[in-house]
């Protein structure tokens, strides 16, 4: 058995990914939105995280502590895009109280790990 299969079956190795130019892809802004809930049960959490990722503009989603309660990170054509999708995606869910965007001028990753192992 090689390694890579191995450490899969441990649970190590979740997955490979491929990183992709958006811009080829006609992304041409990135960008956070801080969402805030107005209510919070278990209910609403799981609803808001399971609609944000049916998005096809949501790259990711972080349920966070602080003022937040998510940060979701969209993918989208433009500025225009942008507004549109926030509009239609999120202010018109009913558990939403707040929301606030960032948008990402870059995205950098280091891929060490927290002993500063680089893999």
């Amino acid at each position: 058995m090689s390694v890579e299969p191995r450490l899969t079956a441990k649970g190590v190795l979740r997955g490979a990914h491929m990183e992709l130019d958006p811009r080829a892809l006609g992304i041409g802004l990135e960008a956070m939105i801080a969402v805030r809930l107005g209510q919070h049960s278990r209910e609403l959490v799981n609803s808001f995280r399971a609609h944000a990722l049916e998005q096809p503009e949501v790259v990711s989603v972080y349920h966070v502590a602080g003022e937040d309660d998510f940060l979701v990170h969209v993918a989208v054509r433009d500025a225009d895009h942008r507004r549109d999708f926030t509009m239609d995606a999120f202010t018109t869910r009913p558990e939403v109280a707040h929301l606030r965007s960032s948008l990402i001028y870059e995205h950098a990753r280091d891929w060490s790990l927290p002993n500063g192992t680089r893999h």
